[in-house]
């Protein structure tokens, strides 16, 4: 398309979920409560862990991890959006829109990762534990972690940059929550098969290679459990595998939804909803599956509470 006629867009705006004033206030209640609670809940998490000496092993060291990163995750998008909905302007400058692109992509891809370490933290406790405490060392639980966070920041550099780089023109109108690619992508008014390629190609490498490694992870915890001799053994380890594997499956199942795919989809209505589960339920309900049922964290969060 010819762009040199275009009036080039210097701001976006975000156009949500509803117009409808009560709809709005209604929506506005329930994500600040959902905020509150996800930041509350890992926050929770995070001091417990520190003040219990007995807690300072890797599985809790990788969980304050996840916690750290899921209040930076959900306060890229959440604030901003419920300010929206208390707006009647909605929009967001340019460099504002990318840097919570670039942010919100990089936390993510942090996340697979992390996911896919503490999926392998379990799998070495479970089914090598001679040998654990030698290759789960302080030292590589932090080379582990860090890690993580730092490919989570490198990986998602090219396709924004790439986004960046597009020139918008006309419509300014994001059709999401958030400044998200695929909305974005849909404004350009530039061919964008290059970084549609891109996305797709760099997308399945992370998010499918990280979800078959954890996939491949629990599948052996799974069978080494079915081998403990005593049932109520088995019943219990199951059930905290279980609850594990539903929650990765929903954060993969709906990120590889909305992009491993080859072209952008234009149902936009749709891919909403399905971003909701991974950008603001699941960080909400993991808390409560990772730790929160945990008998070691509850004890570590009784003896706090009794010393305030």
């Amino acid at each position: 398309m010819n762009t040199a006629n275009c009036t080039r867009v210097k701001e976006f705006i975000i156009l949500g979920f509803s117009d409808v004033k009560e709809i709005q206030l209604a929506l506005f209640a329930i994500f600040l409560v959902m905020y509150v609670l996800t930041f509350t809940q890992h926050s929770v998490i995070i001091v417990v862990i520190h003040l219990d000496y007995h807690l300072h092993t890797p599985m809790y060291f990788y969980l304050i991890n996840l916690s750290c990163l899921e209040i930076s995750y959900v306060t890229v998008t959440v604030p901003k959006m419920l300010s929206n909905l208390l707006s009647r302007t909605r929009t967001i400058s340019i460099n504002g829109c990318f840097s919570q692109l670039y942010i919100f992509f990089s936390l993510g891809t942090t996340e697979c990762f992390l996911l896919t370490a503490m999926a392998y933290d379990r799998y070495l406790a479970i089914c090598d534990p001679l040998h654990y405490n030698g290759i789960m060392n302080r030292q590589a639980c932090i080379k582990f972690a860090g890690g993580c966070w730092v490919a989570g920041c490198l990986a998602p550099l090219i396709p924004t940059i790439f986004i960046f780089r597009l020139p918008f023109c006309d419509s300014n109108i994001i059709n999401h929550f958030f400044c998200d690619s695929p909305p974005l992508l849909k404004l350009s008014c530039q061919d964008i098969n290059t970084i549609e390629v891109i996305n797709f190609i760099l997308g399945s490498m992370i998010l499918l290679t990280s979800f078959l490694l954890t996939l491949v992870s629990y599948i052996n915890i799974i069978s080494t459990i079915l081998k403990i001799p005593t049932a109520d053994g088995r019943k219990k380890a199951f059930s905290t595998c279980a609850s594990h594997l539903i929650i990765v499956s929903m954060f993969y199942g709906t990120t590889i939804f909305t992009y491993v795919r080859p072209r952008t989809i234009n149902a936009f209505h749709f891919n909403k909803l399905v971003s909701l589960f991974y950008s603001v339920i699941t960080p909400m309900i993991n808390p409560f599956i990772y730790s929160l049922r945990n008998n070691d964290i509850k004890q570590a969060l009784k003896k706090v509470v009794s010393l305030m």
